[in-house]
């Protein structure tokens, strides 16, 4: 998570802050970046359930994250949606 220091306070970075409440902190980080050829299903599944999905896939989609699942997709997932975004 990411924390921006105020004078008086800090604060969460406001880009992050879907990451409060996200499904995805009750699960270790192995469940979102599998090992190569290892099935991102379940990942998947917790993604779909998540209030914070779609803040999560924007994010990942901004900052370029090429690893894991973010917001329900893949990476292959992403680079489609990506390259057919710019098409």
């Amino acid at each position: 998570m990411s924390v921006m220091q105020t004078d008086t306070m800090m604060t969460i970075d406001p880009d992050l802050s879907w990451q409060e409440d996200a499904l995805c902190a009750q699960a270790g980080p192995e469940f979102f970046f599998p090992a190569p050829g290892a099935s991102t299903r379940e990942a998947k599944q917790l993604c779909g359930a998540c209030e914070g999905r779609v803040a999560c896939l924007e994010y990942a989609l901004a900052h370029d994250e090429r690893f894991g699942v973010w917001g329900g997709l893949s990476e292959k997932e992403r680079y489609r949606l990506r390259r057919d975004s710019e098409a």
